[in-house]
């Protein structure tokens, strides 16, 4: 049951985890489309740290339970948001999306221009051929298919759903006794990084973040990794050994860090983009 549990919960959040990007990016005014997109990851992050701070308090079977809280919430309240405006467009419900789009940029804003744009771009993508699947063989799909995909891909390839599931283990593994804590602090890094990788989206661009993460990230995970072969070699009454154990665990920050600066909010808006 635990197993079937799981694997239905992994094919909910997939879906969500494609939608919601995509949702927030045709519902988003354009200047502020990168931001609202890093939200998403964003409360991602508060969503692991209030888990920590519950799994502190309670187990790991009520903690389980709990997470239906917030579905419950979620799922009447899906009936109340507006649809998205772009979507309506392109199957044709014009008063639909006119209303949809009111409501979300507000009953006194004038979207007259922004109905034009959107209605603009509708009707250049529907000139175009329908997509088909034999179709991304051809060179003018590879590079937005192989950025796409890549850093999707890339993203989870980086480990970071380990670091997260099994900090407690690392922190102890590298000696920390209050581990705990530790793992907390994990979440509260996570959320303050995102946060701020929101902040610099749309002043940054989108590239310099990815190359930025990336580079920390590496960085960071080769000083794990130095840190916990050369542990493995000191005597444990060295000096060395808890000098070391400490590095580790600033690895596993920093690159928690650099992963929440661009490798974790940009691919899900690349793609969506």
């Amino acid at each position: 049951f635990l197993y079937m549990g799981r694997l239905l919960e992994g094919f909910g959040v997939g879906i969500i985890s494609y939608t919601v990007p995509i949702y927030i990016a045709e519902i988003a005014p354009q200047d502020l489309r990168g931001a609202l997109g890093s939200v998403n990851q964003l409360s991602v992050t508060i969503g692991i740290l209030i888990s920590y701070l519950i799994g502190l308090l309670v187990e790991w079977r009520l903690l389980a339970v709990l997470g239906v809280v917030p579905c419950l919430v979620l799922i009447p309240g899906l009936f109340f948001i507006p649809e998205s405006p772009r979507w309506l467009a392109k199957m044709g419900m014009t008063d639909d999306f006119e209303a949809s789009l009111q409501v979300l940029r507000g009953f006194d804003t004038d979207i007259t221009q922004e109905v034009l744009e959107i209605k603009g771009s509708v009707s250049s993508a529907s000139r175009r051929t329908t997509l088909r699947l034999a179709e991304l063989k051809l060179r003018r799909y590879w590079l937005p298919l192989m950025i796409g995909i890549g850093l999707l891909c890339f993203q989870q390839f980086s480990g970071i759903n380990g670091v997260i599931f099994y900090s407690t283990t690392i922190f102890e593994s590298a000696g920390i006794t209050s581990s705990n804590f530790v793992t907390l602090s994990v979440g509260i890094i996570q959320v303050i990084a995102t946060a701020v990788s929101t902040w610099l989206v749309d002043r940054t661009g989108r590239r310099i973040l990815l190359i930025v993460s990336s580079s920390g990230m590496s960085l960071s995970l080769v000083l794990v990794a130095v840190s916990f072969f050369l542990k493995g070699i000191v005597a444990e009454d060295s000096s060395w050994f808890s000098t070391l154990g400490i590095l580790s665990v600033v690895g596993v920050l920093l690159m928690i860090v650099f992963f929440s600066l661009g490798m974790g909010p940009v691919p899900w808006i690349i793609m969506s983009e």
